[in-house]
């Protein structure tokens, strides 16, 4: 069981960890020894978490997010597989409780009358500047 929040608790049979060798160099541990882990939680299929919840972490969780409604995330950094399973744990564990937050409606404002009085006179200084740009006339004395 894993416990995300106090209250929120993933079961056992929502997680599945499958372990594979892990990329990149590393010499003859990383070619004999399956250290990596592949965690995939069944968040769609989910009691504990609500549908505002889920659709948050499905915009949270991007690509690891699949188009059966899991989340798959994969953890190689270290030599020990045990190490590897606890990471990709929290990591699932922190996607979920960004996911709990929910974020703030913005509440939309219109610029004062000051700020868009100054906006127009830097467009007018900057026009101002250009229009006295161009050739120069060859006077002769």
């Amino acid at each position: 069981m894993l416990r995300v929040t106090e209250h929120i608790h993933i079961a056992d049979w929502e997680l599945v960890e499958t372990f594979s060798r892990s990329q990149g160099p590393g010499g003859q541990n990383v070619n004999k020894v399956e250290t990596a882990v592949d965690l995939r939680f069944e968040a769609e299929r989910s009691p504990h978490l609500t549908p505002q919840v889920k659709a948050r972490l499905k915009r949270l969780a991007g690509r690891r997010w699949t188009l059966d409604g899991a989340i798959v995330i994969r953890a190689e950094e270290t030599r020990s597989q045990a190490r590897n399973r606890e990471m990709a744990r929290e990591r699932l564990a922190e996607l979920i409780r960004a996911a709990l937050v929910a974020p703030k409606r913005r509440i939309a404002t219109r610029p004062t009358l000051a700020s868009q009085r100054r906006r127009v006179a830097a467009k007018q200084a900057r026009g101002d500047i250009k229009a006295t740009r161009g050739k120069v006339e060859d006077t002769d004395e």
